[in-house]
């Protein structure tokens, strides 16, 4: 189970990474989120992968941790919260540049076709 786990967590964590590297803004946004869900894995499974466990100790026996699914939540959250504002920051930056690079430079698109 931990190992599956960890291949998710580093499979996310690398096409995030390779998404973000990306030239234009629409995969840069999806890296994004990818990025975000590989550390809520991450901090998901600090607090120990347990089956059948409740969820606040009760007089001894097999318990999760509490803190981990608490920032993980919020992570949630926070994670939508910056992929709706890089949503809105590419649709304002291809509406204000008349197109969708990260850099911010003037594409002429008969050198790009040529390519």
């Amino acid at each position: 189970m931990e190992s599956l786990y960890a291949i998710t967590t580093g499979i996310l964590t690398a096409c995030g990474l390779f998404l973000t590297l990306r030239g234009r803004s629409f995969p840069v946004v999806v890296g994004l989120t990818l990025l975000s869900y590989a550390v809520n894995l991450f901090l998901f499974s600090m607090g120990g992968l347990t089956t059948n466990g409740a969820a606040i100790l009760d007089g001894g026996g097999s318990y999760a941790d509490p803190l981990p699914q608490a920032l993980v939540l919020t992570a949630i959250v926070i994670g939508f919260a910056m992929t709706a504002f890089a949503v809105i920051l590419a649709m304002r930056a291809r509406g204000d540049m008349g197109n969708d690079h990260v850099d911010g430079r003037q594409v002429d698109e008969t050198r790009e076709e040529r390519r």
